[in-house]
C-alpha cells in the first residue's frame, strides 16, 4: 500500500527531521523491548530517559559522559565531511589516555598545578594525533583503506594499554590489579559543579564544538576540506589538495579523541585502567551522524547518547536489565536513523492501486 517515490532534490527538512524521527522510533522500539522482557514499558522508559535528568547529580553525570562523546564526535564530523572514514577513534582515545597518563604519572609529585595539567592534556592530544597519523600515512602512501586500518589499530591500542597497566605502569602497591596508581589531586581536572564529578572536560568539549563549527563554516581550510569531501574532482580542478585534507582531518580527529582519552584519566577515573573507555569512540560515530555531521548538532546528539549510557546503568540496577541494554539502544538508534534517512531522497506515497488489488 506504500511505495517510495524518488525526490527531484534531497529534502533539507527531512535531513534535520530524520534524527528526531529516529529517536521517536527508538523510544517506541525500546518500549516494545521492555514489554518483551516482562517489564513495564512506561517505567522502563522513565528510568532510561527521565530519571537521569531528575537531579543535579544526574545532570552532572550526563555531562561527564557528554564530554568525551562530544570531543570525539566533533573530530569525526570533520573527518566524515572530508570523506575520510575514520572508524578508529576508539584507538586514538586509548592512545591519548596512554600518552597523557604516562606523562602524568612521570610528573606527579603531589604539588602539580595548571601548567602540568596543560602539559598532560597536550601529551594526550599528541598521542591521539600520532595514532591517527599511522592511518593517514598508510592511506597516503599505499592507498590503504582508512576504514580497515583505523579499525584494526583500535585492537593494537587496547592491547598496548593492557600490556602497560599489567607491567610498566602498574601500581606497585595495587595488590597486582591491572591499573596505575591514583593521580594526586593537583593533577586532576578542576570540578565545574561542586560536590559532583563534572569536570573541566565539558568546557573543553563545548569549546571544541564551537571551534569545529568556525573551522568548517568560516575558514578557507574548512571550505577546502568540505569541497574535497563533497566533490573530489571539483576540488582537484580548483587546486585543492586531497592529501592535505586527509592529513588535517585525521590529525584533528586524533587530537580531539586523544584529548577525550586523557580527560577520562584526569577526570572521573583518576588513573589508567584497561577499561578507560566503555566504547566512546564507536558510540561517537552514531553521535556524529545523528548530529548531521555538524559540530553544533553533535552537542544535542551526544546528550542523547549520554542518556543511553546513564539510562542503561540505571536500568541494570533498578530493573535488572542485562548490561547489553545500552548497546541495544545504540544499535536501534543507528538502524532507525538509517531507515529515516531514506526519506531524504524518497517520498513515502500511499498506493491506492495496490489497495484495490488487495481487496479484489
Amino acid at each position: 500500500m506504500f511505495k517510495l517515490e524518488a525526490r527531484t532534490t534531497n529534502s533539507t527538512l527531512m535531513a534535520w527531521c530524520s534524527p528526531v524521527l529516529a529517536l521517536l522510533l527508538t523510544v517506541l522500539v525500546g518500549g516494545a523491548l521492555f514489554m518483551a522482557l516482562g517489564k513495564d514499558p512506561i517505567a522502563g522508559l522513565a528510568v532510561f530517559f527521565i530519571e537521569p535528568m531528575s537531579t543535579v547529580r544526574g545532570w552532572s553525570e550526563l555531562g561527564v559522559k557528554v564530554a568525551p562523546l562530544l570531543l570525539i564526535a566533533v573530530g569525526l564530523a570533520i573527518c566524515f565531511r572530508a570523506n575520510v572514514y575514520n572508524i578508529g577513534a576508539e584507538g586514538q582515545l586509548v592512545m591519548g589516555a596512554v600518552a597523557g597518563g604516562a606523562v602524568a604519572l612521570h610528573l606527579d609529585d603531589g604539588n602539580n598545578g595548571a601548567g602540568t595539567i596543560a602539559l598532560v592534556l597536550m601529551a594526550g592530544m599528541a598521542g591521539g594525533m600520532g595514532w591517527a597519523a599511522i592511518t593517514a600515512f598508510l592511506r597516503d602512501k599505499f592507498n590503504a583503506s582508512e576504514i580497515l586500518v583505523s579499525l584494526m589499530l583500535v585492537y593494537v591500542a587496547q592491547l598496548l594499554l593492557s600490556y602497560l597497566v599489567y607491567g610498566l605502569l602498574m601500581d606497585p602497591e595495587g595488590f597486582n590489579f591491572p591499573q596505575s596508581k591514583l593521580l594526586s589531586e593537583g593533577l586532576l581536572l578542576p570540578i565545574v559543579i561542586p560536590q559532583t564529578r563534572l569536570h573541566l572536560g565539558i568546557v573543553l568539549a563545548l569549546g571544541a564544538a564551537v571551534l569545529g563549527w568556525l573551522f568548517l563554516s568560516r575558514s578557507i581550510s574548512g571550505f577546502r576540506l568540505r569541497v574535497g569531501g563533497m566533490a573530489p574532482l571539483a576540488a582537484r580542478y580548483a587546486g585543492f589538495s586531497s592529501r592535505k585534507s586527509l592529513w588535517s582531518s585525521l590529525l584533528i580527529c586524533g587530537a580531539l579523541s586523544g584529548l577525550a582519552g586523557v580527560g577520562e584519566v584526569l577526570g572521573p577515573l583518576g588513573q589508567l585502567t584497561p577499561s578507560v573507555s566503555p566504547g566512546y569512540g564507536f558510540a561517537a560515530i552514531i553521535v556524529a551522524f545523528v548530529g548531521r555531521l555538524h559540530p553544533i548538532g553533535v552537542i544535542f546528539a551526544s546528550f542523547i547518547m549520554a542518556l543511553f549510557y546513564i539510562g542503561g546503568e540505571l536500568a541494570q540496577s533498578r530493573l535488572g536489565m542485562p548490561s547489553a541494554i545500552t548497546g541495544v539502544f545504540q544499535g536501534i538508534l543507528l538502524f532507525a536513523l538509517l531507515a529515516c534517512d531514506v526519506l531524504i531522497q524518497y517520498k513515502l506515497r500511499f498506493n491506492f492501486g495496490l489497495l484495490k488489488g488487495w481487496r479484489k
